[in-house]
């Protein structure tokens, strides 16, 4: 029992250690966006001081320079259309897969699986080469691309939780008169909530903070809050680090109010959807 504990006060305290590892540098982003550009690179660990302070200026600046109010509104337009897509559509093809056994269903399946492990340098000059021929090279059509990107582990969640819902459910719900459009909507969708939320909550905190797809596709058009950031970036490579340290910290807000709100259902999706996966 001694034994026991030791080792259950030996795992807090590497947990503490790791806990402490990954959001220290949250804080030292936080603290240093309330400090003189100058002072954050002399003394970067150090909390502000009466000489150092600067108050909400690098907000207020960072958001005049940047254009963030735009480029916020233009991450989120595309994060909440994109992860919509995302899950109605993948979920949808998940449970085709699994109820429609076939080998045209099976190959369909390793496909999404392999494109899971593809690289996204080995495609992206290519991808947007296509997005430009296509016409996708607008906050629209980048939707359409991060639902492809997006599709091969969420088909892969959304296949294995669907592999453990009792087919009688639907076919009950068929014997009752709805049509599979009706079926899914009212029966299937509802049992997927759980892999859904985790859907939404991997892809959301990719999307919003993804900083190469968006500048390959649609540049400085419109600008998300990734790439409205490293216009902070001035000549000869100088940086108003300050301006900076505000703006990162104003993007992640989003990300880690809607992550702090839902995280509950990431184990519990993720294990779900990686039993039978």
């Amino acid at each position: 029992m001694k034994k026991t504990n030791v080792l259950n006060a030996v795992f807090f305290i590497v947990l503490i250690a790791f806990a402490i590892m990954f959001v220290s540098p949250v804080f030292i982003v936080l603290m240093n966006s309330f400090k003189t550009k100058f002072s954050i690179s002399q003394t970067p660990f150090i909390l502000p001081s009466a000489d150092t302070f600067a108050g909400i200026e690098n907000y207020t600046s960072g958001i005049a320079n940047t254009g963030f109010i735009p480029s916020f509104g233009w991450s989120l337009f595309i994060t909440l259309l994109s992860v919509a897509a995302i899950v109605i559509f993948t979920s949808m093809t998940a449970w085709y897969i699994v109820r429609a056994k076939g080998t045209f269903t099976s190959i369909i399946y390793y496909l999404f699986v392999f494109s899971m492990i593809v690289p996204f340098q080995m495609v992206m000059f290519t991808m947007s080469k296509i997005a430009n021929i296509l016409r996708l090279d607008n906050p629209l059509g980048i939707i359409i691309i991060y639902l492809g990107f997006g599709a091969g582990l969420s088909v892969f969640m959304f296949s294995g939780f669907i592999k453990s819902v009792p087919l009688g459910i639907e076919e009950a719900a068929t014997i009752d008169g709805c049509n599979p459009f009706q079926t899914y909507w009212k029966v299937v969708f509802p049992i997927l909530k759980p892999t859904a939320i985790t859907v939404a909550i991997l892809n959301t905190m990719w999307i919003w903070n993804d900083y190469l797809l968006p500048y390959l596709v649609i540049g400085s058009d419109y600008k998300t809050i990734p790439i409205a950031i490293q216009y902070l970036k001035g000549g000869y490579g100088s940086i108003d680090m300050g301006a900076m340290m505000a703006m990162l910290v104003l993007a992640i807000i989003p990300v880690v109010v809607f992550y702090l709100t839902s995280q509950k259902y990431i184990i519990k999706g993720v294990a779900a959807g990686a039993v039978k996966g």
